[in-house]
């Protein structure tokens, strides 16, 4: 699945993370950007035993995984480069469509299903169906399979400090409008990534992660 050199190349990255270093490993980042396109092939390959939704989608690799290089007003602290990356398998676009998808970092490799980085329209529709029925969000999140391979439940990667403005504070679904962007995820040991039998574990991330997509469809 991950190839070895790949672990080492993100390492490398996030020691040297500078252009000048970048460019003089270009053929590394090429041989980790074939793997990532692999990754996401198998992936589709296989998703006909996680969502045939998926599995009927045509995969585009340039969308089948993040960018390495951080544009400006993305940026976290002063870094070019992003030293880990998301390989997504979706029915639609991963900035605007909940999906699954795998983490890859060295040392905090994980699988599950979100919409972490939606574009401002993708979040104005999650949080539309957030308050329209946040019942049924508890009901999946409280569902015995779900919690027996989520047990945090769902995450964000950015939470605002209140809720934003047009929603009210007492509104049920509130802790979730205060995420921009959200998600499941169950950790997976890296050394389990190297193997090719690490897809059936995949699979059984996604299936329980099934009921939480679709909400968001």
């Amino acid at each position: 699945m991950v190839e070895p050199e790949t672990f080492t190349f993100l390492a490398d990255l996030a020691k040297n993370n500078r252009k000048a270093w970048m460019d003089d490993h270009r053929a590394d980042f090429d041989d980790a950007r074939r793997n990532f396109t692999g990754i996401a092939m198998t992936l589709h390959d296989y998703a006909d035993r996680f969502d045939p939704s998926v599995a009927d989608a045509k995969i585009k690799p340039k969308q089948s995984y993040s960018k390495l290089y951080q544009e400006p007003r993305d940026r976290v602290g002063r870094s070019l480069y992003r030293a880990d990356v998301d390989i997504f398998a979706n029915a639609g676009h991963p900035q605007e469509d909940f999906g699954y998808y795998l983490h890859i970092e060295p040392g905090n490799c994980y699988a599950g299903a979100a919409l972490f980085q939606p574009s401002k329209a993708a979040l104005a529709r999650l949080r539309a169906r957030l308050v329209d029925d946040p019942v049924e969000l508890q009901g999946i999140l409280a569902d015995p399979e779900f919690k027996s391979v989520f047990p945090d439940g769902v995450a964000t990667r950015r939470e605002l400090n209140v809720v934003p403005d047009g929603f009210l504070s007492s509104d049920p679904a509130a802790p979730y409008l205060k995420m921009v962007g959200l998600g499941c995820r169950k950790e997976i040991p890296e050394a389990l990534l190297l193997e090719d039998e690490v897809i059936d574990l995949l699979i059984e991330i996604f299936c329980a992660a099934r009921p939480l997509v679709r909400f968001f469809d």
